[in-house]
């Protein structure tokens, strides 16, 4: 794992570069991010070639998330290899989220600690000692003893003169046990640009191939990869056997239509996954530039991003919008979050939009509820009845004048709101939704899926 003092140090850019550099030496990795994020994850994949999963210890218990990395590992996923590369995986590689012990509540608890204790993972603590001398070691002292047990085993220093890299690992080595696994300059002509979400996200970014090529390069000088490759083998094995977290019940067989384009690409991996366990094909579309839905679907998945960027080419899209009003009036299921839920509304601004649902949104100068919640139902929907609970995350800048009442949303620390909109067939709210906490939210919409193709039929 590596993960950092803070946020801003530069953990991504030096996950970034350690990916690239061991995949450029055919090595093949698998990726996991702490913490809930959609963008990291796609610079991992474009690297790696396989999806990245979430280890959330809020989302998931220890054995959850023990077994979900026992099949993001499995060479039996085959869905995980994009590149079809008939090669067993030599890594796993986690990048953390904001520092080390950064967790709920102002605590450690579900934070890059709390997985790396859960797993066992050996961790290389990224640190940018800019402006410090002897301080530096105060700094990785102070985090190898806060907690116990701790996993970390070594540091990496982000943005350094070169020539200063012998003099910050004789002071950390002489003052912790932990081994000084190499650095990197400050490398401003690769910085990665960002945004109110975060980064751009991977296929925004001009020349990224050659970007990762120049991390690559600079990576496989200055990082010391022989003695990270030894750490990471020191990783105990996770020997328990785990009944499958992907049931693979396979009894639907449906089609659900998935938005996937550059204004929605927040999902899950292991959404979609439960998803196709429970029988579902997914078959991909774009609100941004497809003239009208897939044929022969049985239910439809707006996932959140950046429809805010894209308004003109969603309002103007009008074939497609009439095509979607048209399946809604069928009563097709929709489940739509945060990006997907402001597409449904009438208006964003100025500009006209689907209009599934009533109600206007507006972009805020701040977040808006920003946090993990815990969604209890107050009302019978396509994901289940009244008291179904799923946990979820909501980060958004926007807001809508009618958010909905279908869920209770309460925050670890016990404030609480009301949230996300229901009707006969459509569920949309601003929380993201992550299935793997209650495996039945994913079968219960499937079900309803089933169901409309059912009646499709018999029509």
């Amino acid at each position: 794992m590596l993960s950092s003092t803070g946020s801003g140090v530069g953990k991504t850019t030096m996950t970034l570069a350690l990916l690239s550099v061991l995949c450029r030496r055919n090595l093949q990795i698998q990726s996991f991010k702490c913490g809930c994020d959609y963008i990291d994850p796609m610079f991992h994949k474009h690297i790696t070639g396989r999806n990245t999963y979430q280890a959330d210890p809020y989302f998931l218990d220890r054995e959850q998330l023990q077994a979900l990395f026992l099949h993001a590992c499995d060479p039996e996923n085959k869905k995980n290899n994009h590149r079809k590369i008939n090669k067993t995986l030599d890594l796993s590689v986690f990048e953390g989220a904001m520092g080390y012990y950064d967790g709920i509540a102002g605590t450690p608890h579900a934070s890059a600690w709390t997985v790396s204790d859960w797993l066992s993972v050996p961790v290389l603590l990224v640190v940018s000692p800019d402006g410090m001398g002897c301080s530096v070691g105060a700094v990785c002292k102070g985090f190898q003893d806060f907690r116990t047990p701790n996993q970390i085993r070594g540091v990496l220093l982000n943005r350094i003169r070169p020539g200063m890299y012998t003099y910050y690992k004789k002071i950390i080595e002489s003052e912790t046990a932990l081994q000084v696994c190499g650095y990197l300059p400050d490398l401003p002509e690769l910085k990665l640009k960002s945004r109110h979400l975060g980064l751009w996200t991977a296929p925004e970014i001009a020349n990224l191939d050659q970007k990762l090529d120049q991390l690559a390069a600079m990576a496989s000088q200055t990082l010391e990869l022989e003695q990270i490759l030894k750490l990471a083998g020191t990783a105990p094995k996770i020997t328990k056997n785990f009944e499958t977290i992907f049931k693979n019940k396979l009894k639907y067989k449906i089609r659900i239509g998935v938005a996937k384009d550059k204004a929605f690409c927040f999902y899950y991996t292991e959404n979609l996954e439960l998803l196709e366990s429970y029988g579902a094909e997914l078959v991909y579309f774009s609100p941004v530039s497809d003239k009208k839905l897939p044929e022969h679907l049985d239910g439809l998945y707006f996932g959140g991003g950046y429809p805010e960027l894209y308004l003109s080419e969603l309002s103007g899209n009008l074939d497609f919008i009439r095509s979607l009003k048209a399946a809604s009036q069928n009563k097709i299921p929709i489940f739509a979050e945060c990006g997907g839920f402001l597409y449904l509304l009438e208006k964003f601004g100025e500009y006209e939009l689907a209009g599934l649902l009533s109600g206007n949104a507006e972009f805020t100068d701040h977040l808006c509820r920003f946090g993990y919640v815990n969604l209890t139902a107050q009302e019978n929907s396509i994901l289940g009845n009244i008291g179904i609970q799923v946990k979820a995350h909501e980060f958004h800048y926007a807001d809508s004048t009618n958010n909905g009442t279908a869920f209770l949303a309460e925050r670890p620390s016990g404030s609480n709101w009301n949230a996300i909109r229901n009707t006969s067939n459509i569920l949309a709210g601003f929380p993201h939704l992550y299935f793997l906490s209650n495996p039945e939210i994913a079968e219960n919409f499937c079900n309803a899926c089933r169901k409309f193709h059912e009646r499709q039929v018999l029509c």
